[in-house]
């Protein structure tokens, strides 16, 4: 039996090297599989360097799992792939809410009342930053991120 890929981290780019780790993969194969599969397009950068994103590496194990695991041939994986991406445009199209691999924790009206921001104070925002108005800036950018995480694919 395979033993289990590691948790993805919370970071907005990883490297060619962090993506093959996390997803079982050596990056020359990474590099082939760019060609086979238009729809992974990493960033590149500086000399050429390839810089992944979350999506990017959730697409790679599925392709991974579709090759090694499902036992689907280079074309075969291709057009699954399309047929999934189609399938979740779709989805998109209809209104749907995607959400696949996201937790999604409901508070009620009550519960939002007594949230304050003295919630913060005992957190983690006080060890990174001194200020409210840092604190504040930290979360604004954490939102545009994950507003950024939600938005993909669109």
């Amino acid at each position: 039996m395979e033993k289990a890929l590691p948790a993805i981290p919370a970071k907005r780019y990883f490297t060619i090297g962090e993506v093959g780790d996390l997803c079982g993969v050596k990056p020359h194969v990474l590099r082939y599989w760019e060609q086979e599969f238009t729809q992974l397009r990493p960033m590149k950068r500086r000399g050429n360097r390839r810089y992944y994103q979350h999506h990017e590496v959730l697409m790679i194990r599925r392709i991974r799992d579709l090759l090694y695991d499902q036992g689907f041939t280079i074309s075969g994986a291709r057009n699954k792939m399309q047929e999934i991406l189609q399938a979740e445009r779709d989805k998109k199209h209809n209104g749907e809410v995607l959400l696949d691999g996201v937790e999604v924790i409901e508070f009620s009206d009550s519960e939002m009342i007594d949230f304050r921001d003295s919630d913060f104070k005992d957190s983690q925002f006080d060890s990174t930053a001194d200020s409210d108005s840092e604190r504040l800036e930290l979360v604004r950018r954490e939102l545009f991120e994950i507003r950024e995480l939600l938005s993909l694919g669109r």
